[in-house]
């Protein structure tokens, strides 16, 4: 499933269980365009859980931050995609040969820079080399929205790609700032699904968004 921009978010679906999911989902679906999945649920509920969320009809980002050789880190995106995914994120400090070698079975989104604080010390000085890389492979880049100034430099280096941003609300990203930065979707987890009202949350966030255009 291609993945279009029509409300520039990614729920980021890290809570441990399937019946969380799916009660997030349900609530959710009409307020963002796609679903991010990491180690949290997949290794709680199985990797073939992604099919399961296919029921949402969303494209599927499976989050599992690839960095390994490049063989392994072939087969990891491989079973992705055999179950489900649509895009895989992958490490690109790891190297060209594990990017290539990635793409060349997967839609991949190449992270250039982390959201968290620690991001800054070794990931951020190489981050423009690592968006060149990703622009010969990848779909897109992952870049923090908690940094909206990385985002408007990375955009330059990036071109075409897909820029999807995380560490909006709980880690201090603004909504909407890395979408008026130069993304092309905020990517929101615990700013939603933690909230008392995850629908409601969900369409708040959204209005910012759009107000960011």
């Amino acid at each position: 499933m291609i993945l279009k921009k029509d409300k520039g978010i990614i729920l980021a679906l890290d809570v441990e269980s399937r019946v969380e999911a799916v009660r997030v989902m349900e609530e959710v679906e009409d307020y963002i365009d796609a679903i991010k999945v990491g180690y949290p649920l997949i290794l709680n509920t199985g990797l073939g859980f992604i099919k399961e969320l296919g029921r949402f009809k969303k494209p599927i980002i499976a989050d599992f931050k690839v960095a390994d050789i490049p063989e392994i880190s072939r087969i990891i995106c491989e079973l992705a995609v055999e179950n489900g995914a649509d895009y895989v994120i992958v490490h690109g400090f790891v190297g060209e040969d594990v990017v290539r070698e990635c793409s060349r079975v997967a839609k991949i989104f190449v992270v250039a820079e982390m959201s968290h604080a620690g991001a800054e010390t070794f990931m951020k000085e190489n981050a423009e080399e690592i968006t060149g890389l990703a622009a010969r492979y990848a779909y897109g880049i992952v870049a923090p929205a908690t940094r909206p100034q990385s985002i408007a430099k990375l955009k330059k280096i990036a071109g075409d790609l897909v820029i999807i941003s995380p560490g909006v609300r709980t880690q201090g990203g603004v909504p909407g700032s890395a979408i008026k930065a130069g993304a092309d979707f905020e990517i929101i987890g615990r700013g939603i699904y933690l909230a008392d009202d995850p629908r409601e949350a969900a369409r708040g966030l959204r209005r910012k968004g759009e107000n960011a255009d």
